[in-house]
Parts: C-alpha cells; structure tokens; sequence
C-alpha cells in the first residue's frame, strides 16, 4: 500500500480536517457523484471531502471492501449505509511526486444511493458553511 493511501485510511479513520490539509495538494480536482462540474482547489475539495466523512462514515457501516493501486493511482471500493440504503462506490485517488492528492473522484451506485447521497451531503454542505 501506498504512503498517500495510508494517510487517506487515517484521515478517513479519525475523520480528521487537519490531516487532509497536509494531504491535499493547492490545485487538486474533486469530482463529485452529485455534482456536474468539477470543484478545483483545496479549500473547496477539504470541504466536500469533510461533509462526505461525515455523511458516509457512519459507523459500523463505512468500510473500503478492495483496493488497487498502481503508481501514483489508486482505487478504492467501499460500502456504507444512508436512512437504510445500502451504498456502494468506489474513490478514485491521484497524487503527485511530492505525496499530495491532485485529483479525487467519487463514483456511487446505486441509483437510489445517488439520490441519499445528493439529499444528505446538501444538508452537510449547508450545515458547515452556516458554521463558519
């Protein structure tokens, strides 16, 4: 396993901010499964990648089931539960010679996941921007 795949495990283990600031590089790319366009930058990227924590990782549901990773790409497949759909996706990692995630995608299925997903990470979105 990789060093940057290590670090995402922990990050996604403890749920922790801090950590994806290190990991994250300025200019990384997140493709979102609810939302068209690409979000570019760290800033925007950490905070997607927060509400999804928070939203997929619930515990004793949230688990990475495979993973594969070549180079500087890695794929990873999990499962979880959302109001009693079960969810299953995969993250799609790419870093760069320095160790940080330039580009992070999340594909999801099934359809009905797709729509817990959309409706619970809106409300996660909304809910840390009023808490700024």
């Amino acid at each position: 396993m990789s060093k940057v795949v290590e670090q995402w495990h922990e990050i996604v283990r403890n749920q922790d901010a801090a950590g994806l600031d290190s990991l994250l590089a300025e200019d990384v790319v997140f493709h979102s499964p609810v939302v068209h366009t690409p979000q570019v930058g760290k800033k925007i990227t950490r905070l997607y990648l927060m509400a999804a924590m928070k939203v997929l990782n619930e515990p004793g549901h949230f688990v990475y089931l495979r993973e594969v990773v070549q180079g500087q790409h890695a794929v990873l497949e999990f499962q979880t539960e959302i109001d009693g759909v079960t969810v299953n996706g995969v993250d799609m990692i790419e870093w760069n010679e320095a160790g940080q995630i330039i580009d992070f995608k999340v594909m999801v299925r099934p359809l009905k996941a797709v729509s817990a997903i959309h409706a619970a990470m809106g409300a996660m979105l909304e809910a840390f921007k009023g808490g700024r």
